[in-house]
């Protein structure tokens, strides 16, 4: 995957084209791709609240979120892992709870 690009170059691309000038116009003078910069920019609609979509907070959290849960479903097979190794997961034969 590329690096990013970063931020401040970001909104300096996002404000020229909000500014009037072409999308491919703008992309072609900053040697990225048209598609990508279009992204940008209807990102940033979305974050101004000018058409519907998750902002790019939502998106962070969200993606924080997701990596917390796949960190805890690991943590849960590791447990059920050492619990099977333990003979923890066999009730007791008396049926106690001791």
């Amino acid at each position: 995957m590329p690096k990013p690009y970063p931020q401040e170059f970001r909104h300096r691309a996002v404000a020229l084209v909000r500014a009037g000038r072409p999308a491919t116009e703008v992309a072609l003078s900053l040697c990225i791709s048209t598609t990508c910069l279009r992204n940008w920019v209807r990102q940033d609609r979305i974050d101004h609240g000018e058409i519907a979509g998750r902002s790019t907070t939502e998106n962070a959290e969200l993606r924080e979120a997701r990596k917390r849960i796949r960190e805890l479903e690991r943590e849960v097979e590791v447990l059920k892992v050492a619990s099977k190794l333990l003979g923890e997961d066999k009730p007791h034969p008396k049926g106690s709870i001791r």
